[in-house]
């Protein structure tokens, strides 16, 4: 075996993974944390995207940076999102499959918007960084994959510090578990959870993005990402953000690895086969409670 193609390989998974936590921290808060399945996020996703194509082609502007800019936006219209879930479904007590359906119907009207608008050709983005590479001897960084990653790093540690050192942030992470002892401290525990959305669709700015600069965009590309975002989901642990970074990076890795050195077509399966695995063994996830 090459030893530096091996090397070469886990590198690209670990940025890989980092992107991959990217896509998944919106779920992990909404899904983990509030039990609130939202199979759109991806949608989300992609129009973070095409916004950071959209200020790109015509002032061009980096797509991190538009992505920045844009998360107050992503962030209202999430927490509009989940007051409509609530008072319909939420707060009627309806059953989670009603629920379910409406966050279809929202994906599917999304992606049938932006098809409408951009039609259905590929979409990229013009930086100088896109194409080029970081070189330390054998081993290579390129700049599309480690933006991304970086990006998600950092996202990753600063909502780590908000919901671990704050009183929202802490109430957001007890609002699934004891909604009782928040109403006990004066806590609306709506508000928390329509603070907690706007959040997670919030990421979902950046997330697109870390997918437009790594490859170009279709509306319905969102979608190859459902399975995958859920499954880091759940390995990770529901709700563990630590857990959701380190589940990212293992299926990275995994996927990267099997790509190298046994083709694209196996990784899906390699990485599912893991997860299931995993599972078997430790139904909570990695890092779960």
């Amino acid at each position: 075996m090459d030893f530096s193609l091996l090397l070469n390989a886990i590198i690209a998974g670990l940025l890989l993974g980092g992107f991959y936590a990217a896509v998944t921290v919106g779920i992990s808060i909404s899904f983990g944390m509030l039990d609130v399945v939202n199979i759109a996020h991806p949608a989300f996703i992609i129009l973070g995207s095409y916004i950071a194509y959209i200020v790109n082609a015509n002032f061009g502007v980096d797509p991190i940076v538009v992505s920045i800019v844009a998360l107050p936006a992503f962030y209202l219209l999430g927490a509009g999102i989940y007051q409509i879930f609530y008072v319909s479904f939420e707060k009627r007590g309806q059953d989670s499959l009603r629920g379910l359906a409406f966050f279809f119907g929202l994906l599917f009207v999304t992606e049938v918007v932006l098809v409408l608008v951009f039609g259905v050709d590929y979409r990229s983005v013009d930086a100088s960084y896109i194409g080029a590479s970081l070189r330390l001897g054998p081993l290579e960084f390129p700049y599309r994959m480690l933006v991304p990653c970086v990006t998600s790093l950092i996202m990753f540690a600063g909502l780590q510090i908000f919901l671990g050192r704050t009183f929202i942030g802490r109430a957001v992470m007890a609002v699934s578990q004891d909604p009782l002892a928040l109403r006990l401290m004066a806590v609306d525990p709506t508000r928390i959870k329509r603070i907690a959305f706007g959040i997670s669709i919030a990421t979902a700015s950046l997330a697109g993005a870390c997918l437009i600069i790594i490859q170009p965009v279709i509306p319905s590309v969102g979608r190859d990402y459902i399975g995958r975002i859920f499954a880091i989901c759940v390995l990770g642990g529901l709700g563990s953000l630590p857990g959701t970074l380190i589940a990212a990076l293992l299926l990275g890795v995994i996927e990267s690895i099997t790509s190298t050195f046994y083709g694209p077509s196996w990784a899906p399966a390699v990485s599912f086969g893991i997860l299931l695995l995993t599972l078997a063994v430790r139904p909570s996830g990695l890092l779960g409670r």
